[in-house]
């Protein structure tokens, strides 16, 4: 195993791109939590009353040997609408912000590329933010995993089911 690279992305709810990343071979784990506020300390209340600055994001750690990073950014990029602003769904707020955690200017340089080659895809502009990764703050124990623990939830059976089949149809080689 080589050394492992880990991506910070914010999309909305953490559900849907936890579902994509717990199923992509080279992920080794997801982390569903919280990034990019003022706050000292988030947590699900006050993350959801928009007053704290954060957002929703999760911690992708993955071999780049065994699946690309475009690979864990073109799931990004499927999983949420990166065209609408401050929301996903029925989900409204800052904390609902398509954004990209960078760790250091490099990394920033690859989400930009990311972002310009993804555009291609959607007719409205991206809006997803490039923003410097600070303190992430893990999310409450429901958050994680909560798609392979909560199949049958209506959000999961309407909203995620869907996208995950486009999700491995799109990434057959990486998805399961």
């Amino acid at each position: 195993m080589s050394e492992l690279r880990t991506l910070t992305l914010g999309a909305g709810c953490f559900w849907c791109l936890d579902a994509f990343y717990q199923r992509t071979t080279g992920v080794t784990s997801v982390i569903s939590g919280y990034t990019g506020g003022h706050t000292p300390n988030a947590h699900y209340r006050e993350v959801c009353s928009g007053t704290s600055g954060h957002a929703g994001a999760r911690q992708v750690p993955f071999d780049p040997e065994i699946v690309p990073e475009s690979v864990i950014l073109g799931l990004f990029f499927t999983g949420h609408d990166p065209t609408c602003l401050n929301a996903q769904g029925y989900d409204v707020g800052t904390q609902y912000r398509s954004a990209m955690f960078y760790a250091d200017e490099e990394e920033k340089a690859r989400f930009e590329a990311a972002i310009a080659e993804a555009q291609g895809l959607f007719e409205a502009p991206i809006v997803t933010t490039l923003e410097p990764l600070g303190v992430f703050h893990t999310a409450e124990a429901v958050h994680q995993d909560f798609y392979t623990e909560n199949r049958n939830n209506g959000y999961c059976r309407v909203i995620i089911d869907p996208k995950l089949s486009h999700a491995r149809e799109a990434f057959a080689e990486w998805v399961s």
